[in-house]
């Protein structure tokens, strides 16, 4: 199989299989190849500009360039798009978000792709949920459910690791689910906030 690896070939087979990004594991299981061929053939492949490294074993096709929101998901495993990017998706804030920004149950971590910065904020497993599945466009992504986003941002805001900066259009929003989110967190500062914000 490696000596007809060809790259239209290859670039055929992983979209059809929808793999726009890939690890090396993905790649190595898809063709059959062993560890040692797959690395050699992708780094190979890297430097003559068919594939991209997104990070250390993580690879995507230079001709069709994931979206970031795409990029977000499998950058760091697991996550969910929330906070400001989340918020800016959804209006609830009118400033576009430069940064992309994720929640995780991991330690908070921080990578740069291709000149975007993509931070994953630690939230606690208990509040790991209230995110969707967005197909849109021939892409893919979990992304924090309006009332999740604004949560996950005001526990921050709690912590005094994020500002509240500007209006904030929460009037749209579903007032049980913003409590039921903010219970998750088990912070009675935070269900004060939410009830200020909300009420104003």
């Amino acid at each position: 199989m490696y000596t007809l690896m060809k790259p239209i070939l290859v670039r055929q087979i992983l979209l059809e299989k929808g793999m726009k990004i890939f690890s090396i594991h993905d790649f190595e299981r898809l063709f059959g190849l062993s560890k040692y061929k797959t690395k050699y053939f992708l780094e190979k492949k890297v430097k003559e500009k068919v594939f991209r490294r997104l990070k250390n074993g993580l690879y995507c096709l230079a001709t069709d360039l994931p979206r970031e929101e795409e990029i977000a998901n499998r950058l760091y495993v697991p996550s969910y798009i929330s906070f400001e990017y989340a918020m800016a998706y959804h209006n609830i804030m009118p400033e576009i978000s430069y940064v992309v920004t994720c929640a995780t149950t991991k330690p908070t971590r921080n990578f740069n792709v291709e000149g975007k910065s993509f931070v994953y904020y630690n939230i606690k497993k208990r509040a790991y949920t209230g995110y969707v599945l967005i197909k849109k466009e021939g892409r893919e992504f979990l992304i924090a459910e309006p009332e999740k986003a604004i949560v996950d941002y005001l526990y921050f805001v709690c912590l005094g690791k994020k500002v509240i900066n500007g209006r904030l259009m929460v009037g749209g929003l579903d007032r049980d689910k913003l409590f039921f989110y903010g219970q998750l967190y088990d912070r009675k500062k935070l269900i004060n906030l939410i009830t200020k914000l909300y009420d104003k």
